[in-house]
């Protein structure tokens, strides 16, 4: 690849990774009118401020200014959410009535249809995510799922009779499946609507009840859907109730109170093993998904100038803020130089800043903290002896807002910090491996097993994909997420799985019922 004729290819490659596209006509309005976020939360069927009268402000990470303000919840508000859920569930028909579950979600779908264009708007405006990527986890693809939820709501066997076994003569045993309770689903800020709907919904559709926690930081996603289930659903009172504390110690009640059965988090593996201890103070069911530090493992024969823009492109995929991301790049030595240059050209021609400008596809980080950390942990990567080939800094002329270069390193130690550690910013670790068996044992030596990635021929590439100890593996660009398939962690990325037929059953407990005859 050269930095003439080759980049127009790559400025299509970058513009078009993992679905992104031209914002609509109607988005850009809603952009250029400025969002005016919703400040309600939604608590026993009502939207509510805060009982203490307490609001918390909302900021845009591209200009560090604040767009609004947010019901802060105290204590009181969390314990009447709880509550709420718990009355919900006990008292209600929801956990016992499929249909009246399936017709909810079913108008829920038909009110974020509607409001598509403003929810992507949103996430623009207070996640910072480049406007032309704000069509896939930030709107359309946890939108299109509600119809999958709603049917299977109607349509999973939550009850069946086993076969007669000679052993068992004269007992008939049915095995039922039953609505886990009061579901607290805690989620973070980098894909706040993607992770709200993995949780709420198949939840929703079991029969649980939920009380809804998003992270600070993106509360706008959380309060638009409070209001569009208050004013465009019949979601009995209590079902689904939304609270936006900014104190993460009010919100640590959900973990540690006993009307909550399950408590569902998304976030940092640091935070999720603070959550699975206060439940664990009750025995309470946890599902976590936590951190990544995924390895992409090119095999000698993968096309590296087809595949190395995208392997590279991709980490700076909303600002480098995800867990799947493939942070590590794994390449064979025989064929390192070329590839460093590859990616050094990639991300020296990645489209970044203003994410309200079609063509850009990394806007800031969420915050002044997470900006600072990131740059914190690439002077870490220079310290420990990587060569730093291009980014590290604060990019010229973006003194506000939180803004970082897309960072390459080569040359990484597979042991030294940028490596072992989740960064959660627009940075690249490269490392050469001598054999395939090198490669695996790279891949596997973290903490983490959320994610991986192989290419090269099918069937080698398919063989070492079985072998990498994660969660989910894509093989030649293939796509592990979809609301019809399982997705979660191995080791430190986390317990459970979320979406598909597994994702459900999260939100289910198993009975045994033996009957005599």
């Amino acid at each position: 690849m050269t930095t003439g004729t080759d980049l127009p290819e790559l400025k299509r490659v970058l513009g078009g990774l993992w679905g992104a596209q031209n914002p609509t006509d109607s988005t850009m309005a809603i952009l250029k009118q400025g969002v005016r976020g919703e400040d309600a939360m939604l608590i026993d069927g009502d939207l509510v401020a805060a009982s203490d009268g307490k609001t918390f402000d909302n900021t845009n990470p591209a200009t560090g200014q604040v767009i609004g303000t947010v019901a802060d919840a105290c204590p009181a508000d969390v314990d009447r959410a709880i509550g709420a859920a718990r009355r919900a569930f006990d008292d209600s028909n929801w956990p016992h009535d499929a249909e009246l579950r399936r017709h909810c979600l079913l108008q829920l779908h038909k009110a974020l249809v509607a409001s598509a264009d403003l929810i992507r708007a949103t996430a623009v405006t207070e996640i910072g995510v480049a406007v032309r990527t704000s069509n896939t986890f930030h709107s359309d693809w946890p939108i299109s799922s509600i119809p999958y939820w709603a049917e299977m709501a109607t349509s999973f066997d939550y009850e069946h009779t086993m076969p007669q076994r000679p052993w068992a003569a004269g007992t008939r045993h049915v095995i039922r499946h039953e609505p886990i309770g009061v579901v607290a689903a805690i989620t973070p800020w980098n894909f706040p609507l993607q992770t709200a709907m993995t949780k709420v919904l198949p939840a929703l559709a079991a029969g649980a009840t939920v009380i809804l926690k998003p992270a600070f930081q993106t509360p706008w996603h959380a309060t638009l859907l409070a209001k569009l289930i208050a004013e465009n659903t019949d979601f009995p009172a209590g079902v689904l109730n939304i609270v936006t504390p900014s104190d993460n110690t009010v919100a640590e009640r959900l973990a540690l109170d006993p009307r909550v059965d399950l408590v569902h988090f998304t976030g940092s593996t640091a935070v999720g093993k603070k959550l699975m201890a206060d439940a664990s103070q009750r025995v309470a069911r946890v599902a976590l998904e936590l951190g990544g530090k995924s390895a992409n493992i090119l095999l000698e024969d993968a096309d590296f100038a087809a595949i190395v823009p995208q392997a590279a492109g991709v980490v700076c995929m909303n600002a480098g803020q995800g867990c799947v991301l493939p942070t590590r790049l794994l390449v064979p030595r025989s064929r390192y130089d070329e590839a460093r240059e590859l990616a050094r050209i990639t991300f020296e021609n990645v489209p970044f800043g203003d994410p309200t400008d079609p063509d850009v596809i990394q806007g800031p980080q969420i915050s002044k903290v997470q900006q600072d950390r990131v740059l914190d942990l690439i002077a870490q990567g220079v310290a420990d002896g990587a060569t730093l080939l291009t980014g590290g800094g604060i990019p010229d002329g973006f003194d506000t807002g939180f803004y970082v270069q897309p960072t390459l390193f080569a040359d990484v130690d597979p042991h030294s910090t940028i490596a072992q550690r989740e960064i959660f910013g627009p940075v690249l670790a490269m490392m050469p491996y001598d054999t395939v068996d090198h490669a695996i044992e790279i891949a596997n030596n973290t903490t983490y097993g959320l994610a991986g990635y192989v290419w090269g021929e099918q069937d080698r590439a398919v063989a070492v994909a079985r072998r990498i100890r994660s969660g989910m593996v894509a093989v030649n660009g293939g796509f592990f997420y979809g609301h019809d398939i399982p997705s979660g962690g191995y080791k430190e990325s986390g317990l459970g799985r979320e979406s598909g037929a597994e994702g459900f059953q999260e939100f289910l407990e198993t009975k045994v019922i033996a009957v005599a005859e």
